[in-house]
């Protein structure tokens, strides 16, 4: 009789830890959304695994409201008030331990520390660099326009044939922020001028297998470590099984990142005074070397620094590329070759003063209107990194009227903001005429637009990637016009970010990291 009852207690015990606690006790069971989701963490991670996350949690919110119970213990939100409590400035919620798997070396890095303070610290050293001055005049304007130069002579020489945007664009951002982080010297690639070497940086990148690698890393952290870090036989044995194949996503280009870091060390040992002089970004961290600044708070060892530099170089290349590839795609669709041709009107009409040795000066093109809307319209429609940003607060807060408990997961995501009906008509329609729409229109949208995230952990590396995105455009449509090469028209191009693919859903094909554009040289 005993053992009956502690039975029947111990399946009651189970029903309200697992059922009735979840679903009709805690405090966030009156936030709505699908008794499964509340129910077990499983059920999203099973989204994860299918690559539908985002556009679940979309539909979950038009079904539901800008609120909605996503797990047990994570939430997702879509408002203003929400985005202003969860991610402005001074809000005191932090990064979630999700961030620690992009961690280089060991080491955290700007992306990935946790808290408000220790991020600030470590942003002193290096924010003024990416200041938008710096950008448009100076080192890093020559930069651009070098790495500008040469992808116009990679289309040049590919001649009547059609191009292949997708990897030249990452070759492009790779180039571009490889330079600027090391210089020419110490870990700046060539990939637009053919090395095979620096190109094959990006094939762990573009290995559609990477998202399944990041499903494991996030929802079976200890399997994944074990998975590979076995050696000898059973490394062999599981090697059919793992998620990813070995090398597995950025390991070429941490290795990279590794080894310009040691040769920037190398060289600083003997020429200390000249290379902190340099306007690259290991140099500004260099200073806080203990070898340079002794022993205090920001003094930075050297897995700092390679870690600080190869979070900076991962994050600069997907972004940039495939923000530019999206652009290049919607202007070439025949639906919007009107807004081609007014951009083209932009663009040539610019006087030969606005440009150095056929380049664009990026001072004087970064106040072209249009230009400036079709950026703006493509990183909304296409944000390129769509996804959920996790964060959690230390203590119990409210939000959209709902109390969330302490270190429950918050989330909100570019890619619903940007979906906003009320905010944005016809949101799934490429229109960068919307942004010259009547005051307290534009004032609304750019209330919702959310590209580069928002307060203090807002994209260091904007100025950057506008100067390039800018900087490209002109010099591309200065010269050419496009169109999608045929075969290709009823294809929307895909990107990989995190487990998901992205791209035009009222397309009714997909190409993932495939984009053919033919460039039809201009009569100037």
């Amino acid at each position: 009789m005993l053992s009956v009852i502690i039975f029947i207690a111990a399946i009651a015990a189970a029903a309200y830890h697992t059922i009735i606690e979840p679903l009709y006790l805690n405090p966030k069971s009156r936030i709505p959304g699908p008794k499964t989701f509340a129910l077990t963490k499983w059920r999203l991670a099973w989204e994860d695994f299918k690559g539908t996350r985002t556009r679940t949690i979309h539909a979950l919110h038009e079904k539901y409201g800008p609120i909605v119970r996503i797990g047990p213990d994570e939430i997702h939100c879509n408002s203003l008030e929400a985005l202003r409590t969860i991610y402005g400035a001074g809000s005191g919620f932090e990064r979630t331990w999700f961030y620690r798997m992009f961690d280089a070396y060991g080491k955290q890095n700007l992306f990935t520390f946790h808290t408000a303070k220790e991020h600030s610290e470590r942003k002193k050293l290096v924010a003024n660099a990416y200041s938008k001055s710096l950008m448009l005049k100076g080192p890093a304007a020559l930069m651009v326009q070098e790495k500008v130069s040469q992808y116009l002579a990679l289309i040049r020489a590919q001649g009547d044939q059609p191009h292949e945007i997708f990897g030249s664009l990452h070759y492009f951002s790779l180039d571009a922020i490889t330079h600027f982080l090391y210089g020419p010297s110490y870990g700046g690639t060539s990939a637009l001028k053919g090395d095979a070497k620096d190109r094959a940086l990006l094939n762990d990148i573009v290995d559609p297998t990477r998202r399944y690698l990041s499903w494991f890393a996030v929802h079976l952290p200890s399997l994944t470590k074990w998975l590979y870090t076995r050696q000898g036989l059973i490394e062999r044995m599981l090697r059919p099984v793992l998620p990813m194949q070995k090398p597995t996503t950025y390991t070429g280009i941490r290795k990279h990142a590794l080894d310009a870091y040691y040769r920037f060390q190398s060289a600083a040992e003997t020429e200390s005074d000249s290379l902190i002089a340099e306007p690259t970004i290991i140099s500004r961290l260099w200073k806080s070397h203990t070898s340079v600044k002794g022993s205090d708070h920001n003094t930075l060892d050297s897995l700092d620094i390679a870690s600080e530099c190869a979070d900076h170089l991962l994050a600069g290349i997907d972004t940039t590329a495939d923000t530019l590839m999206f652009l290049i795609w919607a202007l070439s669709r025949p639906q919007n070759l009107d807004i081609q041709k007014r951009l083209i009107e932009e663009v040539r009409a610019l006087p030969q003063d606005a440009f150095e040795d056929d380049l664009p000066k990026l001072d004087v093109i970064d106040k072209l209107p249009y230009l400036d809307a079709v950026i703006k319209e493509t990183l909304r429609l296409y944000a390129p990194l769509p996804a959920s940003e996790p964060r959690s607060l230390a203590t119990d807060c409210v939000i959209d009227g709902y109390t969330i408990p302490a270190r429950t997961v918050v989330n909100m995501s570019p890619y619903s903001l940007h979906r906003n009906a009320d905010a944005f008509d016809a949101p799934l329609t490429f229109n960068p005429d919307r942004w010259f729409g009547q005051a307290d229109k534009l004032a609304l949208m750019n209330r919702w637009f959310w590209a580069f995230s928002s307060g203090g952990r807002m994209c260091i590396g904007l100025h950057l990637a506008m100067a390039e995105m800018t900087a490209l455009v002109v010099g591309i449509y200065r010269e050419y016009s496009t169109s999608i090469a045929p075969g290709f028209e009823e294809k929307s191009p895909a990107i990989t970010s995190r487990f998901e693919m992205f791209y035009d859903e009222t397309v009714p094909e997909i190409a993932e990291h495939t984009c053919m554009i033919h460039f039809t040289k201009a009569s100037l």
